[in-house]
């Protein structure tokens, strides 16, 4: 766009549904969601975002990827409308915040930044949560089924097709999380299986499995919400509501025994 041009038109709503795609790599969830975008900003000459987190003391590498994804996705916003404004997003309050900052102003990348302390690459660090994103996932589906049907016997589970599916968010995410890993997406892909595509053995187990993954990362994001709404008093008015699911107990995804094995 030529000097003395004016932009065309971009407000705050423009920038956060961008950030909506940005996800807490540990709680899987978009950081618009969990209330850690504190501000967006627009006026003629710049965009400016800060972000916010539950603690000082949030992992370095998580929160840069936070605030590298958040910087990278509005940046597509400007050049997609060939916008001249400049770009600032900011880390509030983090023990690092200094570093992070610098480093993205820089365009220092994640070694630049951290140095030496970024013994991981930061694919490698994206590749461990997207493994984890895409456990859960598939558990949420299959768990699922079982609530539409109780009587259905667990080891079937292992057959289930993505075409067998419901349509709706979880499906659109298991879908998402498989394309990020390179797995197939197609409705005969069959769902139960690893970040490699490799089928489990033992169903039941590895649904036991994939449930506490599942656990695990939804009580954190549970955790950190109560967290950010008590440092930040008022954030909580931020954060999006989860949908509450009815329980389905570990104890129940248990292998079924064969008639011979069973005792009278």
């Amino acid at each position: 766009m030529t000097a003395g041009v004016l932009a065309p038109p971009l407000d705050a709503a423009d920038v956060r549904r961008v950030l909506d795609v940005v996800l807490d790599p540990e709680l899987d969830e978009p950081i618009t969601d969990l209330g850690f975008v504190t501000s967006v900003e627009v006026d003629e000459a710049r965009v400016e975002v800060h972000l916010r987190l539950p603690t000082s003391f949030c992992s370095p590498s998580f929160a840069y990827l936070m605030a590298s994804d958040s910087r990278d996705e509005v940046t597509a916003l400007l050049a997609r409308r060939d916008d001249p404004r400049r770009l600032v997003v900011e880390l509030d309050d983090h023990h690092d915040s200094d570093r992070i900052n610098a480093g993205l102003a820089a365009d220092a990348g994640y070694r630049g930044t951290f140095g030496a302390e970024a013994e991981d690459s930061l694919e490698d660090l994206r590749m461990i949560f997207r493994r984890k994103a895409h456990t859960a996932a598939a558990e949420r589906c299959l768990t699922g089924l079982l609530r539409q049907d109780p009587d259905r016997a667990v080891e079937t589970l292992g057959e289930v097709r993505l075409a067998d599916l419901p349509p709706g968010h979880d499906r659109e995410a298991l879908v998402r999380r498989r394309a990020a890993l390179g797995l197939s997406t197609d409705d005969h892909a069959v769902v139960l299986v690893d970040a490699d595509g490799v089928r489990p053995d033992d169903v039941p187990m590895a649904l036991r499995r994939a449930r506490s993954t599942r656990i695990s990362i939804d009580g954190n994001a549970h955790f950190c919400r109560g967290l950010l709404a008590t440092r930040y008093p008022g954030s909580e008015a931020d954060q999006r509501p989860r949908t509450e699911e009815a329980f389905v107990p570990l104890s129940s995804l248990t292998t079924h025994h064969s008639p011979k094995e069973q005792h009278p």
